[in-house]
């Protein structure tokens, strides 16, 4: 297969993205939002535990390395918006024991955070939830979160035009793959069977079969063996949100998922082809790699509603909500119509991002899925127990194994 591609047959994928209260950020004011249980693990778990009645593949939790904000690339002062965030691979593992099926796909930001703790943090995730986790990568080019650091200095980005910046997000993008390939020859620095256990003989470990990985690149220089076995799923999926060219290379060269942000299936069919383009010169036409596009929701069984309940989101935030991904606002029946509409042109799989996660989380599982399920285009019952088996990744071979 030079893929994973789209076809009526195939399974449809569905995830949804989690961020505080929702992806508008009047969210929090909304009757059902829960802003005081915002920092407690129980309001995490039940938005996992809803996704996971869905069927859904997986859900991922945003993070950062500083507070949110209006501006791109700047802190703002706004008191009228959530700021603050619990760390998204502590919260996944938090709930991991508390979900038994749905995958669990913590933020990183690989700019600041060295690949060896982020190995072994997902590889813990993976063995808590039993094979289920997964990671999305993300780089930042903030100069204050560079500043909490005190390692480098990013230079301001004033416009993506500049060949400066460019060169500079590139070289963002470049270390992340590197650390993403850290992470990699980390997880299989362990052979499967390395870990003997035999009290008769007092072999524990069998030292043979643990690998210095030795890589030196650019970027890191890291030597190995990772403090934590191999994970249970070999590899947890690796994912990654991209809207142009760099991060398209990214995805293409890293990733077993791309999140993607086109309005139309015209440019599904764009920024697919052109992904499919970089995956080849990356030399890896033969590996699956997914692609999901996102999607912000607003979901009512009245379109009417969806629409004046966006309206009365952006009268109270003082401003018209935009977003780099296509906002939908309607029912779950013509959101259905979208994302069958979406994946003719290619793509595998959607990531949701609710608007307000106490109203339109519950509308995905338990109106949008049910109208997939009608039209056989999604699950009934999780039929795999880990991530790259909800997937369909097979399971890797260690590269360090002996053949």
């Amino acid at each position: 297969m030079s893929s994973t591609s789209s076809s009526p047959s195939s399974p449809l994928h569905l995830a949804v993205a989690l961020n505080g209260t929702g992806w508008h950020p009047a969210s929090w004011r909304e009757p059902v939002a829960r802003p005081h249980d915002l920092f407690t693990a129980g309001y995490w778990t039940d938005l996992v535990q809803e996704a996971e009645r869905g069927l859904l593949d997986f859900v991922t939790i945003e993070d950062g390395l500083g507070l949110q904000s209006s501006h791109f690339l700047d802190p703002d002062d706004r008191t009228d918006q959530v700021r603050g965030r619990l760390d998204a691979v502590l919260t996944a593992a938090r709930v991991a024991p508390l979900t038994r099926h749905i995958g669990l796909v913590p933020t990183v930001i690989a700019t600041h955070t060295e690949p060896f703790h982020i190995s072994k943090a997902v590889a813990t995730l993976d063995y808590v939830s039993t094979g289920r986790a997964g990671l999305r990568v993300q780089i930042t080019a903030r100069p204050n979160e560079a500043a909490h650091f005190g390692r480098r200095t990013i230079p301001r980005i004033t416009t993506y035009d500049d060949p400066a910046t460019r060169d500079t997000v590139a070289g963002l993008f470049d270390e992340a793959a590197d650390h993403v390939e850290v992470v990699r020859r980390l997880w299989d620095s362990w052979e499967d069977d390395a870990e003997i256990r035999d009290v008769t003989t007092g072999r524990f470990v069998d030292r043979d079969k643990l690998h210095y990985i030795d890589f030196h690149g650019k970027h890191f220089s890291v030597k190995g063996p990772s403090i934590t076995p191999r994970p249970p799923q070999g590899q947890p999926p690796v994912t990654a949100l991209a809207h142009n060219t760099i991060p398209y290379r990214f995805v293409a060269r890293a990733a077993d998922v791309g999140y993607v942000t086109p309005h139309d299936p015209d440019r599904a069919r764009a920024v697919i082809a052109e992904i499919r383009a970089e995956q080849e010169a990356a030399g890896r036409a033969a590996e699956p790699l997914h692609l999901f596009a996102d999607l912000v929701v607003f979901l009512d069984d009245d379109p009417a509603l969806a629409a004046a309940r966006r309206d009365r989101l952006d009268t109270l935030a003082g401003e018209e909500y935009t977003s780099d991904a296509r906002i939908f606002a309607g029912s779950p029946t013509q959101l259905a119509d979208l994302l069958e509409e979406l994946r003719a042109a290619g793509l595998t799989g959607f990531r949701l991002r609710p608007a307000v996660l106490g109203h339109d989380l519950p509308a995905i599982t338990r109106g949008l899925v049910p109208e997939l399920q009608r039209r056989d285009v999604f699950r009934r019952a999780y039929e795999a127990g880990t991530l790259r088996g909800l997937l369909g990744l097979p399971r890797p071979a260690n590269r360090y194994a002996a053949a």
